[in-house]
């Protein structure tokens, strides 16, 4: 057991980084090649391949109780798991599968973990959306990435909501088909979800809102930015950066 896998596109360490598998998410085989393991995550259905020597079976009971069990999430930066004399880091939003107040278990054994946990059960709020997503600030950005020490816009508004227990789809494509359209920017509110587009039209960006129209995204780093009816204003660059196509609400 890994705190962090790479997912690949393709069968090779040179290929792109797609997403990441975090600690404790559970996952089926879907195709091997060589080496190689393509596999379909439990939580999104994304696909991405990983080294074979980085798999960790479960039995297929183990799968089927996960699927239908809502888990906590860690709430620590990073924070350690230990069985025997093994120590795990692993780091903010990562599962903890039936954890029970001191313990998680995987297959048939369990594994301490001391630090902080969110609820396994819970109805997201603004409140609460506020407090997760502020301890993202400054994470360095990482395309593919979901975790402390790298991350994409889309793992971010991915990892923020499924801590408040809301399940978002991996790409920021996918996201933008949940909630319910906020016609004007002077209508946001907390934990609405701002979608930009490319050249081409495409949904290439998202970001969370915040109150007096800030944005939360990653961008080069996990960042605070104005949001007015054109786009993304980087105070810093002194230019606009993303151009605004749609606003969701997801908290109704």
């Amino acid at each position: 057991m890994l705190s962090l896998v790479p997912m690949r596109v393709e069968t090779s360490d040179r290929a792109e980084l797609v997403t990441q598998l975090i600690f404790g998410e559970s996952y089926e085989v879907v195709n091997t090649e060589v080496n190689w393991l393509q596999i379909q995550l439990a939580t999104d259905g994304y696909r991405g391949w990983i080294d074979f020597k980085q798999h960790t079976a479960v039995t297929p009971e183990y799968f089927n109780e996960w699927k239908t069990t809502s888990h906590a999430r860690a709430l620590d930066l990073v924070q350690l798991i230990h069985i025997k004399s093994v120590q795990i880091p692993i780091g903010i939003g990562s599962y903890l599968p039936f954890y029970d107040g001191s313990s998680i278990r995987v297959n048939e054994e369990r594994y301490a973990y001391a630090g902080r946990a969110s609820a396994a059960d819970v109805r997201p709020s603004q409140v609460q959306l506020a407090a997760v997503a502020a301890n993202f600030l400054k994470f360095p950005y990482l395309w593919g990435g979901k975790s402390v020490f790298g991350i994409d816009c889309s793992g971010f508004t991915q990892q923020v909501f499924g801590i408040c227990g809301y399940q978002l789809p991996r790409d920021a494509y996918q996201q933008v088909a949940h909630g319910q359209e906020v016609h004007f920017v002077e209508q946001t509110q907390l934990g609405d979800l701002a979608y930009f587009s490319n050249a081409e039209g495409r949904i290439t960006h998202v970001g969370i809102m915040l109150e007096g129209q800030k944005i939360m995204h990653a961008h080069g780093e996990v960042r605070i930015d104005t949001l007015d009816h054109t786009g993304i204003y980087n105070q810093d660059l002194k230019r606009y950066t993303h151009q605004l196509r749609i606003i969701k609400r997801i908290l109704l």
